[in-house]
């Protein structure tokens, strides 16, 4: 289960040169961008989470904390980056933590490595 606080009161903007609004980050952080949404709902429909990716904050923890995610989580999460980006996200990694430090951190990481 996912520790995430509700924002009732949530700014939205539009991403240059799409039609769907996205959630402004925490903190004046800058909001979800296009890659960063289509992540997101990787790791909802991946983990089976009940929380609407829309609902995830880019700059917030996946691991413990934030998202609440365990170690079996992000090794299910690496399987599914690894088929979807063409992405070997290796266990022994000692970057680990800081890739999946946030939505946003592993959305660079990605995009930095991945072949598809």
């Amino acid at each position: 289960m996912s520790n995430l606080k509700h924002i009732p009161t949530l700014v939205v903007t539009k991403s240059p040169g799409t039609d769907h609004a996205l959630p402004a980050g925490e903190d004046g952080n800058p909001p979800a961008g296009a890659d960063e949404v289509e992540l997101a709902k990787l790791i909802v429909a991946t983990l089976n989470l009940d929380v609407a990716a829309a609902d995830i904050e880019p700059d917030a923890p996946l691991y413990r904390e934030g998202l609440g995610l365990d170690s079996i989580d992000v090794l299910e999460l690496a399987l599914a980056i690894s088929k979807k980006y063409g992405l070997n996200l290796r266990s022994d990694d000692e970057n680990n933590l800081t890739i999946f430090s946030s939505l946003r951190s592993l959305n660079r990481h990605i995009q930095q490595h991945r072949s598809k």
